[in-house]
Parts: structure tokens; sequence; C-alpha cells
């Protein structure tokens, strides 16, 4: 090293070689001295408010499969970040999250930009958070925020950082260390799960997030069909793990603990693998399973494992499980096939003023390529959506682990950005609901500024439709401020530099939308359409 080596010099050498060379941010005056000549080698994605920031960086770690950086700004930015952050834990995302600390010497006086108790900001939605001892500890401190951050179960973690630590002498740091992703299951244990699937007369398959997120997709296919099982989608879920157009697929399993009970009636023995046992919401109670029917859980999450309500289970990474699980299991040609999940697609004999979103996702469904990923946050029409657009390929549906609105928007972004990272070309689809866009419509300014090929189709039903759905089903009458008037959500869209147009019929969202397809930017089609009840 030069006699000019610093803190920071050492720092950014050592996100080099963790190939950490995308910084996604918003700068404040107390992360300057980490940003300063930032280098050519490395791309600063520039959101305009800590939420967006986040959830680009998540999705975007989601689709590369590695770390990804954030930079944000004191306890104000990391303030701003926090909802979706807990989406980040939720989804187990691998971040690296990183906030200016006021100047050592000032910290003692709580001055202006201070971080008071900067490690206790983001808890509990970090796996660690740490603020260095010492300016020499900076890059270690990265170190061990990699590690921490990549090692299962995977999820952000957090530095924060005093100004004057970057301009610090230092020589250099040589520890890189290298570690493992993945985390085997016991095999005696996992043999003795294989007899009692083998043994079951009618098993049903509960493949959740981790699946897909491990790489499992194919060997979940693998499984369900030699076992020929039942396979429901996950409450609640944020990636889809199996094809929902598949025979097997008998479609999502609910969200409620009697809807879940309800729907596993028949079956003698579930199998959740990488999901929770269960994400419920709302509380309508039941058992937890129907009389007669016992339940396995495989997660690479000790924390979901241990929460569950019901249950045996086993740690280990999902994908090593079900391809373990393949020449464990007895095959499975005897048992009667499921009936697949029905999809009446009924439609108006004449269109609708306005539309019904099944009228909508109908013509989504005409046009949609096939390769195209979907980013859904249209809380209230999820059910229209797996009944018109299912997910058939991995990696192709991205939603929100917390159950917060806002990260829709901006996830979208962090998808494209990761497809352009890997050299992967394909259209991003954002279903957005109206209420959920104002959450981070900043958002679609990083969309524009950066040409990315993103459709987000806004249904326009003025109001917060899954919250009137909640408020029938919990007797809760006369809640203020579900109401949505006076947006218009185009105009905003043109401001921030997309295509942004208004369509009322089928004909002219087909249109637009095959236009969006081509037009080389970002473009923001809003649809008014009639509210849609929930299904709850």
């Amino acid at each position: 090293m030069t006699e000019q080596s610093t803190v920071r010099s050492v720092t950014y050498d050592l996100l080099r070689t963790l190939n950490l060379t995308t910084v996604f941010g918003n700068p404040g005056s107390t992360e300057q001295p980490f940003l300063q000549e930032f280098p050519e080698d490395f791309t600063y994605v520039l959101a305009l408010q800590e939420a967006s920031v986040i959830a680009m960086a998540d999705t975007f770690a989601q689709v590369t499969g590695r770390p990804a950086l954030v930079n944000l700004h004191s306890s104000a930015g990391m303030g701003n970040a926090v909802g979706n952050l807990v989406a980040a834990y939720h989804g187990s995302t691998p971040l690296i999250i990183t906030s200016g600390q006021q100047h050592r010497e000032l910290v003692i006086g709580e001055p202006y930009l201070g971080n008071r108790e900067a490690t206790t900001l983001p808890k509990p939605w970090v796996k660690w958070s740490y603020e260095p001892a010492r300016a020499e500890d900076v890059p270690e401190a990265f170190m061990r925020a990699y590690a921490e951050a990549l090692q299962p179960p995977t999820g952000p973690v957090y530095l924060s950082i005093p100004m004057d630590d970057w301009k610090r002498p230092l020589s250099g740091f040589s520890r890189v260390r290298t570690v493992s992703d993945r985390v085997a299951p016991d095999t005696g244990r996992l043999r003795g799960f294989a007899e009692r699937i083998s043994a079951s007369r009618r098993p049903a398959l509960v493949f959740g997030p981790e699946v897909d997120r491990s790489g499992g997709w194919d060997a979940a296919v693998a499984l369900a069909e030699k076992l020929r099982a039942a396979v429901y989608g996950a409450p609640l879920l944020d990636r889809a793990s199996f094809p929902e157009d598949h025979p097997l697929f008998c479609g999502p399993l609910g969200m409620s603990v009697k809807t879940i009970s309800d729907r596993l009636t028949g079956h003698d023995l579930v199998v959740a693998i990488g999901a929770e046992v269960f994400r419920y919401y709302p509380y309508v109670p039941g058992d937890y399973l129907p009389e007669g029917t016992e339940l396995l859980q495989i997660t690479g999450n000790p924390g979901v494992a241990a929460a569950a309500r019901v249950g045996d289970s086993i740690l280990g990474d999902p994908r090593t499980a079900i391809e373990l699980l393949l020449d464990m299991v007895t095959e499975g040609s005897a048992r009667t096939a499921p009936e697949p999940m029905r999809r009446p697609r009924e439609l108006p004999q004449a269109p609708n003023t306005p539309l019904t979103p099944p009228e909508v996702y109908a013509a989504l469904n005409r046009v949609r390529p096939s390769d195209a990923v979907i980013v859904n946050e249209s809380t209230s029409t999820m059910a229209q959506q797996i009944e018109w657009l299912p997910t058939t390929r991995t990696g192709s549906f991205f939603a929100t682990a917390s159950g917060g609105i806002g990260w829709g928007t901006p996830a979208a972004v962090g998808v494209a950005l990761g497809d352009r990272d890997r050299g992967v070309e394909r259209p991003v689809i954002g279903l957005i609901g109206d209420g959920s866009f104002q959450y981070s419509v900043q958002a679609i300014y990083t969309a524009a500024q950066h040409d990315l090929p993103i459709v987000y189709v806004v249904m326009r039903n003025q109001e917060y439709s899954i919250l009137k759905s909640f408020a029938v089903l919990e007797e809760t009458p006369g809640v203020p401020g579900l109401d949505l008037p006076g947006l218009d959500i185009a105009a905003v869209a043109r401001g921030f530099g997309c295509r942004g147009v208004d369509v009322e019929t089928t004909d002219d969202l087909e249109r637009e939308f095959k236009t969006a397809l081509s037009a080389g930017t970002t473009t923001v089609i809003v649809v008014t359409t009639q509210p849609q009840k929930a299904m709850l």
C-alpha cells in the first residue's frame, strides 16, 4: 500500500474483492467522506427516499444471488428505511446497510445529525448491528457484516460508521474470508421424514419462498411428481416456488387459521418446505390442523422452525433437503391425483365501466410475455392474479414479505437492475394498487433515469380496498381515511420522467401495454377499475 492508504481506500479494495461494487443510497452529509471521489468501477444507484433504497437493494440481492450494499443517512435516513427493512428481514435478504455517524469527537455531546444509540435503531430487523470501536476496525466490520449477511439464515445487517473514520491512515486489510451459504439437513432425521411421507395416503406439499430462493424450483416439481401429491402455495408468499399452472397445483393455501385448516382437511400429512407454519392473517379461530393430520416442516431458518405452532421440524437448506428426499421417498403412482386448481376465469358478457380486476387481468394474460417477471403489490387482487397470471418460471414472482405497502414500486426497480447486472433481458411488470403506489412513488424516478424496462399497471379504484375488506371481516365500520379521491397518477409519473397514460378499456390497456414493452423506458399505465373485495 502507498503512504496515502486510508480506511476508505482499504475498505473500497475489500468491497471490490467481495464483489460489492453497486451502492444503493440517498446521500447525506455524514456519508460524504465515504462517497467522495466515488470510484469509476463502482455504480451508485440513487433513490430519492430511503424506503425505496432498501426495497431496490432487496430485490437486486434476490435476483443477483449476492449481498447488496446500502448507504443511508444517519438516524433520519435509517428511520425512513425501517418499513422496508422489515420486509428484507422477513424475506431473509442479505443486505449490508451502512449509515454515517457524527465525528467521534462530537458524539458524546449529542451533536446535530448524531445517531443516538445507532446500533439499537434498526433492531430487531437486522441479524447484526455494529459501530466499530476504532476507525481501524472498519474494514474488518465489513468483512464480518458480509459473513453475517450471507450465512443461513441470510438477512440484513447494519454498520454505523463515524464520518472521520474514513480518512484515518491504514496500511491494509488481508484477512478476507469465505463462508458457507448452505447447511445440509441431518440425513438420519430426514430419512425418518421420508418414511412418513412414503407411508402417507394423501400427502400435501406446501412450498414456501425459501425453496425458490435456494434454487429448488426444479427439485420441488420433481418431488411433487414422484409423490403424486397435492401442492399448495404458502400463505402470503413473497416468492413463488412451484409452477402455478401445473396439474398438481391446487391453489393458495389461505391465510387464517380456520381457512388453512379447512383447506387441508382430508390430507393425512402436510409437508411444509421452505415455509413458515404458517403466516396467519387475519385472526379467524379454528384448529391449527384438521383432526388426523400431521405436519412436517423443513426450513433453513431456526427461528421459523421454533415459531411453528404445530408439527415436527428439521433444519437445512430446502433445495438440498428436497434433492435428498427425492432418493429417499417411494414413488406414489398408486395415489389418486388431486384435482388441480379451479380457474373459472369468468368475465362479464359486456365490458364494465369502470373495468373489473378480472377484466384487467384477462387483458394482461393476453399480452404478457412468457418470460416476464411480476412484482405484485395490488393486495386486494392477489387471488385474481394467481387465477389469470400464474407464475410458471423460477425467480419470476416477487412480493413483500412484511405485510406493509410501499415495497413493490421500488422492488420492481431492483429486479430490473439485478437483471441488467447479470445480463438478463426480460420485461418487469409491477402490479400496484393506487394506494400502494403513493408510498414510494419517487422510485419511478430511478427507473426512468436508468431506462429500465418496467411496465407498472396501477389499478385506480380510488380506495384502500383491502382495508375495506378487513373492515367487513373484523366488523369495524366507519373507519376514516379509506378513500383516495383526487390522485392524478399518470401526471405524477410523467413528472418523474416516465411515460404515463390513463386507460379505461381493455383494448386501450392491451395497446398501451404492447407499446410499453418496446418503449425503451419505464411506463406507468393507470387503469380505472372497480373496487375488488379481497379473498380473506
